[in-house]
């Protein structure tokens, strides 16, 4: 399979042309360096706390390869460079899976299909990787060493810090945690202990927060979205609420003085926008197509004068959070989970509402946008009271959203030909974790006067196509 293309820049290299005839002869210049320095900061034991998206999964499901393109795998390998006082020392260990299929279920990959109702109508879309069968060897995790740098779970909320037993195959992220856990009948907050107590990190990225308020939106909105929701039972929330924001300021507090302990310094990683994400954008609210006329009388018969159908592009009709049935509104956003069949055979979004499951309307957005700032808001008051870097996530998606160029590539949002998001619309490629990785050394290097290098992210893979 071969990956996404790039473009060379041309450099014109008029200065130094100048330069030539200025001396009359033009000898190569000794390209000046700098050494790499961890400033006041200390690399030499580093752990990483997180999600799926600290962990390294990629095309919907966690892999080998993905583990050792995590953002972490490439944060060590810098913090390796140091010369000198401060730099990573050992071995980045990780719970490594044992192979690329995917765990606990098959990754995406690129394939040609079709919708049922019409079979010309071809098109690429991820599908499940062909021949999965699940390895029983995965469940477990067979490294001995009570060290372990990335300690990330996919599917974690702050939330989930409390839960006793939160390796119990009910929870999100339970079939991971157990993989690894040292007691799976303990708390996150215990097994974070018992990691800080084994490895006495010296520095910590801390990336949580994000399922506490996207839970919801994965969700549709369909539950309580503005931060009063009640436990289920003990200290558990529906998956699909927003996590108070007493609970969550609470926990992550407790969470980061628990890794704060011993003096490690460190970064904390922010939430981004909705919005900025193409699993929430890459089917838009106004994608109606309309090719006749007649089929838009038809919609316009069918629904009414308060609706206006035309040729070319128009809303799609949706079900709304109160089960009404209405256009959809500039801003509101659709899942990409839609089945496509759907919509193109079974009239989904023109004859028949789409489903509220697959909406956010903007009611629903605000509540999280609202949650995505609070949160964000206090995790950037942790950074300035325990004296850590910042990283704003929210704003580097926000220009990754617009288009960024790297050593003159190309990468935006844009689902599967942008570069840097991954076949699930959500988690980098190993291209993008890279990008993320440079955006930490940034805030890194301007909060602790370290002198990081850049991880060159052009020669990790993108998008494999067919």
């Amino acid at each position: 399979m071969a990956n996404n293309s790039s473009s060379s820049t041309k450099i014109i290299g008029a200065v130094a042309a100048g330069i030539c005839m200025l001396l009359a002869a033009c000898r190569p210049m000794a390209r000046v360096t700098t050494a790499v320095s961890a400033g006041t900061a200390d690399f030499s034991s580093y752990l990483a706390i997180g999600n799926s998206l600290t962990a390294g999964t990629s095309d919907n499901s966690l892999t080998r390869t993905g583990q050792l393109n995590s953002y972490p795998q490439r944060l060590f390998e810098q913090f390796a460079k140091v010369a000198g006082r401060g730099a990573a020392q050992g071995q980045f260990i990780q719970p490594l899976l044992s192979g690329d299929d995917g765990y606990p279920g098959p990754k995406s990959v690129l394939a040609m299909g079709y919708a049922n109702c019409d079979p010309q109508d071809s098109f690429l879309e991820a599908v499940g990787y062909p021949g999965f069968t699940a390895n029983p060897a995965d469940a477990v995790f067979t490294g001995t060493s009570p060290q372990l740098n990335n300690i990330a779970v996919p599917g974690i909320r702050v939330a989930d810090y409390a839960v006793t037993d939160y390796s119990d195959a009910s929870f999100t992220g339970g079939s991971f945690s157990r993989r690894f856990y040292h007691d799976i009948t303990t708390t996150p907050l215990d097994e974070l202990q018992y990691r800080v107590a084994n490895m006495h990190p010296t520095f910590i990225t801390m990336w949580l927060g994000f399922n506490d308020v996207y839970g919801y939106a994965f969700g549709g909105g369909q539950r309580n979205g503005n931060g009063t929701a009640v436990p289920l039972s003990g200290n558990f929330y529906n998956l699909a609420d927003v996590t108070p924001f007493g609970v969550f300021d609470t926990l992550y507090d407790r969470a980061l003085r628990t890794v704060l302990g011993s003096g490690a310094g460190g970064a904390l990683l922010n939430i981004p926008d909705v919005a900025d994400i193409p699993f929430f954008t890459t089917i838009p609210a106004n994608g109606l197509l309309i090719s006749r006329q007649s089929e838009a009388d038809s919609l316009t018969a069918l629904y009414g004068a308060a609706y206006k159908f035309h040729t070319g592009s128009n809303y799609f009709m949706v079900q709304a959070h109160d089960s009404t049935t209405r256009q959809a509104m500039p801003g509101e956003l659709l899942l990409m989970t839609i089945p496509r069949d759907s919509m193109s055979c079974a009239g989904w979004g023109s004859y028949k509402p789409i489903p509220a499951r697959f909406v956010l309307t903007n009611d629903e957005l605000l509540n999280i946008r609202n949650a995505v700032t609070t949160y964000n808001a206090f995790i950037q008051q942790e950074a300035q009271r325990h004296n850590l870097a910042y990283v704003d996530m929210y704003k580097f998606m926000a220009t990754l959203y617009s288009g960024i160029v790297y050593n003159g590539v190309k990468y935006n949002t844009e689902y599967i030909t942008g570069g840097a998001i991954s076949l699930d619309g959500l988690h980098p490629t190993q291209r993008g974790y890279a990008l993320i990785a440079n955006n930490i050394i940034a805030a890194i290097n301007a909060h602790y006067g370290a002198t990081l290098p850049a991880v060159d992210a052009n020669k990790y893979m993108g998008i494999s196509f067919p």
